[in-house]
C-alpha cells in the first residue's frame, strides 16, 4: 500500500507507525469509523506532512489529528 505511493521504504514504518497512533486516536474519538479500512484522507495527511520534513512520529500523528480534525469540523474535547 505505502509503496505503491511512492514512499521509500525507510519511510513506510514511520507512516504506518504515525498512522496507527493517529487512527487509533481518531477512532476512539468517534471521528473515523471503527474498520480495518484505511482512511485515505488521514493517510494522505501523513504522507504531505513526512513530505515537508516531519520525522518524528509522534509530533507526525499529532499535526495529522489536527488537521484531520479541522478538515472534518470535528472539534477534540
Amino acid at each position: 500500500m505505502l509503496v505503491e505511493r511512492g514512499l521509500q521504504a525507510m519511510n513506510v514504518e514511520l507512516v504506518s507507525d504515525s498512522y496507527a497512533i493517529a487512527a487509533n486516536y481518531l477512532r476512539r474519538s468517534g471521528a473515523i469509523p471503527d474498520t480495518l479500512v484505511t482512511n485515505e484522507r488521514l493517510l494522505e495527511i501523513i504522507v504531505k506532512l513526512l513530505q515537508h520534513g516531519e520525522f518524528n512520529k509522534i509530533r507526525l500523528a499529532n499535526k495529522a489529528i489536527v488537521r484531520f480534525e479541522a478538515q472534518s469540523g470535528v472539534r477534540a474535547a
